[in-house]
């Protein structure tokens, strides 16, 4: 069965948005962002999505973790942050449409932490906030059958991509498969549903801003409860999702000097460019930032140049094979 949303104008509006700065991000070369910004936008992820579930580590420790530093901290803490960043260091191995990698992907992100990880629960669980009851989940006799009929949905190619990972998270969140865990399994899944039609949302931390908005994000899981579909998410995500996007595009959030430019233009793997192609990714560079980037491109064996002046061409000169 398709779970139960509208497609309303708002809706259509945010899905037109995040399409536009898509398109954007793919004429600017940025599906892929240099190393350093990789590092820093896991970083916000897994900080942000293990924050929202009451971690305390601080991000300055799940960076010291990620560089396989020691931290001092609570067990619990530092054991869901070092499989969160194992999960992430294994994204490739996860199939967003099938039932049994999301069971193994649970098994990863909950190893040491809950009693059966990767199966799903086998007995009631309801969702408290401050000891209230704000969501009693189905039977648990029910879990694997829901599952399956999502995982049906998800499975239907004429259904927009980016309104499928919205209404799977949610999904996820009311069927709630495991005993503990599920809010983190929405957010990484929904990540990796949005990564097999978009790759550069595997860069895009947008977990930090759910954790930004915390109190929304919950209380908007209850209002689609009480509402019987999920528009109210979707429309939350699609919101998020956007936002998310603008900040990667906004040049200005950032501080890049010459060498991360260059890292990160270099990663494009672009060929035959002129200045202004350079320029056209780095919109708020004036000509002679440019022009001295290039140099500092050329001088460091990064860059072959051709021709002269207006004519001036560059390549990405392949790197050198070691060993």
């Amino acid at each position: 069965m398709k779970p139960p949303y509208d497609i309303a104008s708002k809706i259509l509006n945010l899905i037109s948005s995040i399409s536009i700065c898509i398109g954007q991000i793919d004429a600017s070369q940025m599906t892929r962002p240099p190393g350093h910004l990789r590092k820093v936008n896991r970083i916000r992820s897994i900080h942000s999505s293990l924050g929202i579930e009451g971690n305390t580590l601080t991000r300055d420790q799940v960076t010291a973790l990620i560089d396989k530093r020691p931290v001092a901290g609570p067990r619990k803490d530092i054991l869901e942050v070092l499989n969160a960043i194992k999960v992430y260091n294994h994204l490739g191995a996860f199939d967003p449409f099938s039932p049994d990698s999301l069971l193994g992907a649970h098994a990863m992100l909950m190893e040491g932490l809950v009693e059966k990880p990767g199966r799903y629960r086998t007995q009631g669980v309801g969702v408290f906030q401050d000891s209230k009851l704000v969501h009693l989940a189905p039977p648990a006799r029910n879990v694997h059958s829901q599952m399956q009929d999502l995982f049906g949905y998800l499975n239907k190619p004429e259904e927009n991509l980016l309104i499928r990972s919205c209404v799977f998270h949610y999904e996820l969140e009311f069927i709630h498969p495991f005993p503990d865990g599920n809010g983190r399994m929405g957010r990484l899944w929904q990540m990796l549903i949005l990564r097999s039609g978009f790759p550069v949302f595997e860069f895009v931390p947008f977990e930090s801003l759910i954790k930004q908005s915390q109190e929304e994000y919950y209380n908007v899981l209850v209002e689609c409860d009480k509402a019987g579909k999920s528009n109210a998410f979707i429309e939350y995500m699609l919101g998020i999702l956007d936002r998310a996007l603008s900040e990667l595009l906004d040049f200005n959030n950032r501080i890049l000097n010459d060498s991360a430019r260059l890292e990160y233009f270099v990663a494009t793997g672009s060929s035959d460019f002129t200045r202004k192609d350079y320029m056209n990714v780095f919109k708020n560079i004036s000509t002679a930032t440019a022009s001295r980037d290039l140099k500092k491109g050329t001088d460091e064996d990064l860059l072959e140049r051709e021709g002269q002046k207006s004519r001036t061409l560059y390549k990405i000169k392949p790197p050198v094979p070691t060993g």
